[in-house]
């Protein structure tokens, strides 16, 4: 996900103020026999859902940071490739006039060929500093490439987890809804899920 804000409020909103008015006010009938039960379950729920609401909006935030980092890391990669790209022309042009020199050299008297030897030996001396400069670019650009990788993978733990959460959140609006136990403990589950993948992301893994 791309730095998206975390989004909470929805129906399960009302309901939780819905829930715990009717749990404060009502204190006769069905709900005297089911009021204790009720209201700590609706303060269970809503707790959980404040709180998940808040670390998954942490989480959010990372996400669209590491996947920005990405960007960035690929483009300085991108940058680098190019200006090894243009160190290996330079290369290419010194090899060019080196081999000129070699073939005309080859067609003077043994006397007037010192010159050119000097000449040789300069590009040659010279396409060695070229090559390092290259090697030496395309290596960061290695590295540009691995780090925009290895981002690109925290995004998608960021994002897993986010997603885990919101779906918790979903599931707490559904149980405020029905009363049901089960997608309570479903809630907590999948809310455990996501915050273990963002354990995850923050360990690198």
């Amino acid at each position: 996900m791309s730095g998206g804000g975390f989004h909470v409020h929805g129906p399960h909103d009302h309901e939780l103020e819905h829930a715990q008015q009717h749990a404060a006010g009502d204190h006769g009938g069905e709900h005297a026999h089911h009021g204790i039960g009720g209201q700590s379950m609706t303060n269970q729920i809503a707790l959980f859902t404040a709180v998940i609401a808040t670390v998954g909006a942490i989480f959010a935030y990372m996400g669209g940071a590491t996947q920005a980092n990405a960007g960035l890391y690929k483009n300085n990669a991108a940058i680098k490739k190019t200006e090894a790209s243009n160190q290996w022309n330079y290369y290419q042009a010194k090899s060019s006039k080196q081999n000129l020199y070699e073939v005309t050299m080859q067609l003077l008297p043994a006397e007037k060929q010192e010159q050119y030897k000097k000449e040789i030996e300069r590009y040659k001396a010279e396409k060695a500093e070229i090559k390092l400069a290259a090697d030496k670019l395309e290596a960061e650009a290695t590295d540009w490439d691995k780090k925009s990788d290895d981002q690109m993978h925290l995004h998608h733990r960021w994002a897993q987890a986010t997603t885990a959460l919101q779906v918790s959140i979903a599931l707490a609006a559904i149980a405020l809804l029905t009363k049901k136990k089960w997608l309570e403990w479903g809630m907590f589950g999948v809310g455990a899920i996501g915050l273990v993948i963002g354990g995850l992301a923050v360990a690198h893994v």
